[in-house]
């Protein structure tokens, strides 16, 4: 199969030579499974296989670019995607820059990130995961729900400029279980994340579920008063926040559009706390690493924050094109980002947490939804709690809050009010459902320690 893509590509890319086009060709193809559950039962259970040709045409500053959704079989529809392609240049805007078409230098495949056991993993299976998963935890009133995606993910390329082609393959699945209580309207969610098939572990992530589920169970709910909290994030809630900042923090092009908190004066400063190391490292089969950019240059670990001291940011060919910058390695449909885990080793689950001494009340936040920016160039972000938090009391009893929220700055989540990360780490799913398959995953530690962080709403009910 991968030599009859790429034979594919060359054929085409001799095609638009002998028609004297400029062009890159983009080829993405995925083999996506579903399994979703309402209701303590099968709901939808589907895959497809698709196939996607991305076109793009050049002529000068002028770029033009056609979409189809193809088969390996039917050649002469592609050629007519690329005859359409050169046809939209001709009548295209002139950029006010000059766009890059790389040349590659060799040819670069990388299967490595691929496990034939996860790909060609079974619906028994998948059933036997969720049924492993909520063993024991439903009820006439508590109901499963969730979904179990994945899949195979191919991605190669050519150009007229250069015959040497690039191939990556990779595999994954994104699980996450959820147990509602259909008259109380609470919900405790539990996700995990699998570059391989022995990466799924459904035991462990009934262990957090139940646990959960004990505590909404048996505690009371309560509205807690705003003001300042000590709060611990979980894995989940710290790596929707890495997203946003990977977007409005040290994105080259998002500076340069002032959508950025951080300016370039910052380089070379200490920004965050100094328990804070982030890095860009494709060698972490757990992110689905792109281990070469779209543009060939080889892709080694990048340092973004060192000790929070930023060490630079990163560039997008594109942008790097607009604004007069060096690309830094970072075309490619997702960073693998790696924040360090800390010193703290006893806190490795949520019991372990729970059962922490503490001299002051700590409100425990496992995820962040409905998050959104509130001002890019302050990074003040927002996010609700709603199910899954936990108010750990000093006298050691444990609290269900209603839902909170909070709207603050990245600055000051990751800045010098962090106490202590735990040492373990865990990759968090964060692969959209939409659009083409593009497996994301960031390497957080599992809980994050900031104190004196200010909740900024509290609900009455759930």
């Amino acid at each position: 199969m991968k030599e009859r893509i790429l034979q594919t590509l060359r054929d085409l890319r001799k095609y638009a030579l002998d028609k004297g086009d400029e062009l890159t060709l983009f080829y993405h193809e995925e083999d996506s499974y579903l399994m979703r559950f309402a209701n303590s039962s099968i709901s939808l259970n589907t895959n497809e296989h698709l196939i996607r040709l991305d076109i793009t045409a050049y002529s000068g500053r002028k770029r033009a670019s056609y979409e189809l959704i193809t088969d390996l079989g039917k050649l002469d529809e592609m050629k007519q995607g690329i005859d359409i392609a050169a046809e939209m240049v001709r009548h295209a805007q002139p950029l006010t820059y000059q766009p890059t078409v790389p040349v590659f230098a060799e040819s670069f495949a990388d299967e490595s990130g691929y496990d034939l056991a996860l790909a060609q993993i079974s619906n028994e299976e998948r059933l036997q995961y969720f049924n492993t998963a909520a063993k024991g935890l439903e009820t006439e009133a508590i109901k499963l729900s969730g979904i179990f995606s994945c899949g195979t993910n191919i991605i190669a390329q050519i150009n007229t400029l250069s015959e040497h082609t690039q191939y990556f393959k990779t595999s994954d699945a994104q699980v996450t279980v959820v147990l509602a209580h259909s008259t109380l309207k609470w919900e405790v969610t539990a996700e995990q994340s699998a570059q391989k098939k022995s990466d799924l572990d459904p035991i462990a992530l009934r262990q957090d579920l139940a646990y959960l589920v004990g505590h909404y169970q048996a505690d009371t709910p309560q509205q807690i008063p705003l003001g300042s909290y000590d709060i611990v994030f979980g894995s989940a809630a710290t790596a929707e926040m890495l997203g946003f900042m990977n977007w409005i923090g040290f994105n080259g092009g998002s500076v340069k559009r002032g959508f950025s908190f951080l300016g370039e004066d910052k380089v070379g400063q200490k920004v965050f706390s100094d328990k804070f190391t982030l890095i860009d490292d494709p060698n972490r089969l757990e992110t689905f690493p792109f281990k070469s950019d779209f543009t060939g240059i080889v892709r080694n670990p990048f340092p973004i924050f060192q000790n929070g001291v930023f060490q630079g940011f990163t560039w997008f060919q594109d942008d790097a094109d607009e604004f007069g910058a060096k690309a830094t390695g970072h075309t490619v449909g997702h960073k693998s980002l790696v924040l360090s885990g800390g010193d703290r080793k006893d806190v490795n689950t949520l019991q372990d947490l729970v059962h922490l001494p503490r001299e002051k009340d700590i409100l425990y936040i496992p995820f962040l939804h409905y998050m959104n920016i509130v001002n890019p160039s302050k990074g003040i972000i927002t996010g609700s709690s709603r199910f899954g938090a936990l108010l750990l009391k000093q006298d050691g009893s444990v609290v269900v809050p209603y839902n909170v929220r909070l709207t603050q700055s990245l600055l000051d989540i990751f800045g010098d009010k962090v106490t202590w990360l735990s040492r373990a780490t865990v990759p968090y799913n964060s692969s959209q459902s939409y659009g083409a398959r593009n497996p994301t995953a960031i390497i957080v530690p599992k809980f994050i320690r900031v104190n004196d962080l200010e909740i900024s709403l509290s609900n009455s009910s759930y």
